[in-house]
């Protein structure tokens, strides 16, 4: 089985917590791409979605699928979104695909987040994949020095403007054994917009995909 039968797998399973006439929250990403796809295929029929990124808006509502701005939704019962890492207690690192800080809003508004990843995404420390920090432009520099004060060696990638307007700096060497005070100090630092560190408001739920099949867990105590 490939990887991406794997993710697949784990957003066919998210479906489960999705019920007729809901408002939910989606993310963004290959394997959300999955996800809404089975949504429109399979349902159950939704009300509409608040996406956190361009694309994922785009792919909603060509398959049908209502998208509603989040000050008119409100609060959601679920936000469906997958992950660059998870750790066992389900903090994650996100924003492979930079839109982190639309992201970290839908998830902050929901009151469940289903995170659906396959396998790969788990790891038992957070920091093997660089940590994507949003930035305005203005503060790229003074931002990235404060990174390698940190220990961390920050990059600019290269030819992406998020939806909002920023850059990213993606950080890699940072070893992030407490990643709730590591996303607390940056997100104070002027300049930045947010940190794709999402520790105080992990998932609730982390959906594995494998080619075993798919295992659902819960934070670990």
């Amino acid at each position: 089985m490939s990887q991406d039968d794997a993710k697949r797998r784990a957003a066919e399973a998210a479906l489960a917590y999705v019920h007729e006439g809901d408002t939910i929250g989606v993310g963004t990403g290959s394997t959300v791409n999955h996800f809404i796809e089975l949504l429109d295929q399979k349902g159950p029929r939704i009300e509409a979605a608040v996406s956190s990124s361009e694309a994922s808006t785009e792919r909603l509502r060509a398959c049908g699928i209502k998208v509603r701005d989040l000050n008119q939704a409100g609060a959601l019962d679920l936000y469906v979104d997958g992950a660059d890492e998870a750790d066992p207690h389900l903090r994650l690192i996100k924003g492979g695909g930079g839109a982190l800080t639309r992201e970290k809003i839908v998830a902050e508004a929901s009151r469940r987040f289903v995170c659906i990843v396959d396998e790969s995404k788990c790891v038992r420390v957070l920091g093997d994949f660089p940590l994507p920090v949003e930035v305005i432009p203005m503060a790229r520099s003074m931002i990235a020095r404060k990174l390698v004060g940190m220990g961390g060696q920050p990059k600019l990638r290269e030819d992406v403007t998020t939806d909002n307007g920023n850059v990213i700096l993606d950080v890699t060497g940072l070893r992030l054994t407490d990643p709730v005070a590591v996303e607390q100090e940056i997100n104070q630092w002027p300049g930045v917009v947010c940190v794709g560190l999402f520790a105080r408001r992990g998932a609730d739920l982390l959906i594995v995909g494998s080619a075993s099949g798919v295992e659902t867990r819960q934070a670990a105590s």
